[in-house]
């Protein structure tokens, strides 16, 4: 393949380890530990039917609002990006792109994926681009690049996949009842539950209403049917919840008063931002006892500002690429959410994230406000996330972790992506750990004990989540 080949000084086997140390733990350690992605967002009818992908834009560019962002701040045109422009053109725009992202983890994301494959080591830019578009569609039409295979060759044992509660879960089941040998989980994402302000609130009710064969009047109603749909749930493997929650909140609230709040607004009324926290409190802390009941982690995503471009929402809905991280306070509101659930003995093991990196040291001392003697490590403060999701937002995240808590319980990596070729980021992670762990030993702020160092990167790769989720 004509161009300009990757040299031995960028992304060769050593790539970011720059000790021995380091090198050591990654190849002789992590490098080969089968990965467990806890939360993403792929889609398991994809999965079930084992889709194959028709060409390179498909499986690079359909989803991925970090790749979009990326091109419209190089002046690409809407047209090559969500627009109608060919698969080819697209390409070629992302191609244009790519030279443009040195010090952006897209850079190395991008030549990662086409290594490790499709066994391209060539630099993509508007000149090779031609040529990698002919060699990799050509290898997406196998069957060695499906999606089953994919998950496979990269020795994939656990996928915790993003599903609503009014969810048939259909696909799920296709996929287990195939003995397929990766382990494709449901994670009961209720976010629409609690958004009772949307308009959507009450398209999502009626989908419930057809899931659960039942009708929802009333706040009782609706936590029947979230339990009704956490049972189903469990019974499919499902080992967590996922909660996108934009500005933490804790407003406290009677029984009866949660219960006429939704009364009004099943009149379609409006409520106040009172009676809105209200509402989440309460309802979010019921599904907190519902998940500690089934001994499975709630994850808490915190710290969005959505849609921030509202002329581009209205164009292209959420999810295109006009997200960023808010600011507001998290501390107050956190600590009273997980300290009513750990009154009752109700607090289910809990990952934290922020999207604001301003608040990695919060969520790290707030984990260690609830921890006990159930579990190790029972309330992650967990990986870098979103924007965060590079090098030095992930050994930030692993400072943190490391300064306030245990970073040897901390239960790793995960892609939150809806690309089946982001796992070659567990890669990235690992590699990243790795380093971390062997300049640590260079500098003298750990032993030199290779025993209990593997023992820390072994964990933190592979077992502490496999322990964490009951894998």
């Amino acid at each position: 393949m004509k161009g300009v080949v990757i040299m031995n000084t960028f992304m060769n086997e050593d790539f970011l380890l720059s000790n021995e140390i380091a090198r050591h733990l990654y190849h002789n350690t992590s490098k080969d530990m089968p990965i467990i992605d806890y939360h993403n967002h792929l889609n398991p009818e994809e999965i079930a039917f084992d889709k194959t992908f028709k060409d390179i834009t498909e499986v690079w560019l359909a989803h991925d609002h970090y790749k979009w962002r990326a091109m419209r701040a190089n002046g690409i045109s809407e047209k090559y990006i969500t627009g109608d422009a060919s698969s080819y053109d697209k390409f070629l725009a992302w191609a244009e792109t790519v030279p443009k992202l040195l010090g952006n983890p897209l850079y190395h994301w991008t030549h990662l994926e086409l290594q490790r494959y499709f066994g391209i080591h060539t630099l993509l830019d508007k000149h090779t681009a031609p040529d990698i578009w002919d060699e990799v569609n050509s290898q997406l039409q196998t069957p060695q690049k499906s999606v089953r295979s994919i998950l496979k060759q990269d020795r994939v044992e656990f996928v915790g996949t993003t599903d609503d509660p009014a969810d048939t879960l259909e696909f799920h089941t296709l996929i287990q009842k195939s003995n397929f040998d990766v382990q494709v989980s449901p994670s009961f994402r209720p976010d629409q539950a609690l958004k009772i302000e949307s308009d959507e609130f009450f398209n999502w009710l009626s989908k419930m209403e057809k899931t659960v064969d039942t009708i929802i009047n009333s706040y009782d109603d609706l936590i029947f049917a979230l339990q009704n749909r956490i049972d189903y749930f469990d019974q499919h493997g499902c080992k967590s919840s996922d909660h996108g929650i934009n500005v933490m909140y804790y407003e406290r609230v009677t029984d009866k008063e949660v219960r006429d709040i939704f009364k009004k607004r099943m009149k379609k009324e409006i409520l106040t931002n009172k009676e809105l926290n209200q509402f989440k409190t309460h309802l979010l802390v019921s599904l907190g006892e519902m998940y500690a009941d089934k001994n499975w982690a709630m994850q808490l995503h915190i710290g969005p500002l959505r849609n921030n471009n509202s002329k581009m929402f209205n164009k292209l809905g959420a999810d295109s690429g006009f997200d960023s991280m808010d600011d507001q306070s998290l501390a107050e509101p956190l600590s009273k959410f997980l300290n009513e659930l750990a009154k009752k003995d109700k607090l289910p093991k809990t990952v934290l994230y922020s999207l604001n990196q301003n608040d990695y040291y919060v969520l790290a001392a707030m984990a260690g406000n609830f921890q006990n003697d159930e579990i190790p490590g029972k309330v992650q403060f967990c990986t870098a996330w979103w924007f965060n999701d590079q090098i030095d937002g992930m050994e930030y995240q692993m400072h943190t972790l490391a300064n306030v808590g245990l970073i040897s319980n901390f239960i790793g990596m995960l892609t939150d992506s809806r690309s089946f070729l982001s796992f070659s980021r567990h890669e990235y992670f690992r590699r990243i750990l790795c380093n971390l762990f062997g300049k640590w030993v260079e500098n003298g702020i750990v032993p030199n004990d290779m025993t209990l160092i593997e023992q820390y990167i072994e964990d933190i790769s592979y077992n502490n989540a496999k322990k964490y989720l009951n894998i």
